[in-house]
C-alpha cells in the first residue's frame, strides 16, 4: 500500500540503544503482567490438584523456552525486526510471487488487529482494575472506570513509546525490578507461613488430579497467558545491541528466571490460601495481601498495577515494531513504516497499536480477550516454528549464529497444534469459529489490495495527501 515517498537522502533507521540487561528485562517485563497475579486460579481449576498445577507452571516455562530458542535461531538468522512477519516473509516470500507472502500476511492481518492490540488490551485493562482497588477494597471497582483508567493509561504509554526510545527502556526495567519485588513478597510470605506449620494446603499434593487431556490444556493456557511476551524481543531486533549474542541470552537467562519466580510465587500463595480459596478468589494476590499484609493490603494492587504497567509498556514498544515491519514490505500504507525525525521511534506505527488497543478495551472484558488471544497465537506461533524447519531444508548453508536442535522445534509444532485444537474439541465456542473466519477473511484484504492493486489505485491520491498530512503532524520520514 504505497504513499508518498521522500528523498532517499532524508531516510533515517532505528538505532541500537536495547543493551543485553534491557534485553532480558524487556523479556522477563513483559511476561511478567497480570499473569501470575491471575492465572494460578485457571492453572488450578484445568490441573485439579496443587501438585499437577506445579508441574503445569514448570511445564508452560518449558514449553515456552523451547520455543523461544527456535525463535533465537530465527532471530540471529535473519536479524530484523518484525518478529514473526521477518521469519514468515522470509522463508516463503520468495517461494511464489502471489501465494509466498501470503503466510506473512495473514500474520500481520491477525497480529495487528487481534493477537497484539488484544495483550496490550488484556494488560491496560488488569492495570485498570488494579489501579482503582484500593479505592473499592470492599465492593466491585465500576466498569466504567476501570475502563477511563485504562484508556489513560494507553495514552501515556503510546506517548512514553513515542517519545524516546531509552525512556521506554528505563521505564520497563523500573517496572520489572518492582514486579520482582512483588514476587519476593508472595514468596517469602508464603514460604515463611509454611514453615510456621501452615502447610495443609501444599500437603495436598496430587489429590484430585483432572485426568481429561482437554481440561490439562486449559490449564495450560491459563499458565501461557502469563508467560507470553517471550517473543517481543524479537520485534525489536534492529534496536539490539549484537543481536548474535544478546537475543539468546536473553532469552535464556529471562525465560528461566521467570519460570522459578511464577513456581515460588504459587508456593506462596498456598503457604497462606487453600486450593478452593484460589480457585474462588478474582484476584489472587490481592486476597493473599488482605490475609498477610494487614493494613498494608492496598499495596499489592498498586504492586500489580505496576507491574501491568511495566508489561503493556513492553507490549507497546514490540507491537509498534511489528506495524512498522509490515508497512516496510507493502503490508500496510507505508506511512506506518515511517520514523520520527527527532525520536527515531516507529510514530506511526505505535498511534495505530494503540488506537486499536484502545477500540478493543471499550466493548471487551478479560476473559473473552484471554480466549480469542490465546487461540490466534498459538496459530501463529506453530506456524513460524515450522518456517524455521522450512528453512533448514530451502537455506541449509546459510550462517545461523545460534541453532536449537531439529527435534526441539518439532515438538514446539505439535505443543502449538496440540493447544489449538484441544480447547474446541474440549468446549467448542463460537469466539473460535470468529476467529478463525477473521483470519480466512485477511484473503479478501491480500488479494485486491496487496497483491493486485487494482483496488487501491483509486484510493492512491487520499493515501498520498493523508500521508503528507501526517508526515507533517509528526515529522516521520522513511
Amino acid at each position: 500500500m504505497a504513499g508518498k515517498q521522500e528523498d532517499p537522502g532524508m531516510a533515517t533507521e532505528l538505532e541500537r540503544h536495547v543493551g543485553l540487561l534491557s534485553g532480558i528485562f524487556l523479556i522477563m517485563g513483559t511476561m511478567i503482567g497480570s499473569g501470575i497475579f491471575i492465572s494460578p486460579k485457571g492453572v488450578l481449576e484445568g490441573a485439579g490438584s496443587v501438585g499437577m498445577a506445579l508441574i503445569v507452571w514448570m511445564a508452560c516455562g518449558v514449553v515456552v523456552t523451547l520455543a523461544a530458542l527456535c525463535y533465537a535461531e530465527l532471530g540471529t538468522m535473519i536479524p530484523k525486526s518484525g518478529g514473526e512477519h521477518s521469519y514468515l516473509m522470509h522463508a516463503f516470500g520468495k517461494m511464489d510471487k502471489c501465494f509466498g507472502p501470503i503466510p506473512a500476511f495473514l500474520f500481520d492481518w491477525v497480529g495487528l488487529f487481534i493477537i497484539r492490540p488484544t495483550m496490550f488490551a488484556i494488560m491496560t485493562l488488569s492495570l485498570g482494575t488494579y489501579a482503582i482497588k484500593p479505592f473499592y477494597l470492599n465492593c466491585t471497582p465500576p466498569e466504567t472506570a476501570i475502563k477511563a483508567v485504562s484508556l489513560s493509561a494507553i495514552l501515556v504509554i503510546a506517548f512514553i513509546n513515542g517519545y524516546c526510545v531509552k525512556l521506554a527502556t528505563y521505564i520497563q526495567n523500573i517496572c520489572t525490578v518492582v514486579k520482582l519485588i512483588a514476587i519476593a513478597i508472595l514468596t517469602v510470605g508464603g514460604i515463611v507461613k509454611i514453615i510456621q506449620g501452615n502447610n495443609e494446603y501444599i500437603e495436598d499434593g496430587f489429590e484430585d488430579t483432572e485426568s481429561d487431556v482437554s481440561l490439562i490444556a486449559i490449564a495450560f493456557y491459563n499458565g501461557l497467558w502469563a508467560f507470553d511476551g517471550w517473543n517481543n524481543l524479537n520485534f525489536v531486533t534492529e534496536e539490539l545491541q549484537n543481536p548474535g549474542r544478546n537475543l539468546p541470552i536473553s532469552i535464556m537467562v529471562g525465560i528461566p528466571v521467570t519460570t522459578v519466580c511464577y513456581v515460588l510465587a504459587n508456593i506462596g500463595y498456598l503457604g497462606v490460601m487453600s486450593k478452593t480459596e484460589i480457585i474462588m478468589s478474582h484476584a489472587v494476590a490481592v486476597t493473599w495481601g488482605q490475609r498477610m499484609l494487614g493494613m498494608a493490603a492496598f499495596s499489592m494492587p498498586i504492586f500489580v498495577a505496576i507491574s501491568c504497567f511495566g508489561a503493556a509498556n513492553g507490549c507497546l514498544f514490540a507491537s509498534g515494531r511489528l506495524c512498522f515491519a509490515a508497512a516496510r514490505e507493502g503490508h500496510l500504507p507505508q506511512v506506518f513504516s515511517y520514523i520520527s525525525l527527532n525520536r527515531k521511534t516507529p510514530l506511526p506505527s505505535i498511534i495505530l497499536t494503540a488506537l486499536i488497543g484502545a477500540c478493543l478495551i471499550i466493548p471487551g472484558d478479560l476473559s473473552t480477550l484471554i480466549d480469542f488471544f490465546s487461540f490466534s497465537a498459538w496459530i501463529a506461533y506453530g506456524f513460524t516454528v515450522l518456517s524455521l524447519l522450512v528453512l533448514r531444508r530451502t537455506e541449509p548453508k546459510t550462517e545461523r549464529p545460534y541453532r536449537v536442535p531439529t527435534v526441539v522445534a518439532i515438538f514446539v509444532v505439535i505443543t502449538s497444534v496440540y493447544l489449538v485444537l484441544a480447547p474446541i474439541i474440549h468446549y467448542p465456542r463460537v469466539e473460535f469459529l470468529y476467529a478463525a473466519l477473521f483470519i480466512a477473511g485477511g484473503l479478501f484484504v491480500y488479494f485486491p489490495f496487496v497483491y493486485y492493486k487494482q483496488c487501491r489505485l483509486p484510493l492512491d491520491p487520499y493515501i498520498d495527501w493523508v500521508t503528507i498530512k501526517i508526515q507533517k503532524a509528526l515529522l516521520v520520514i522513511p
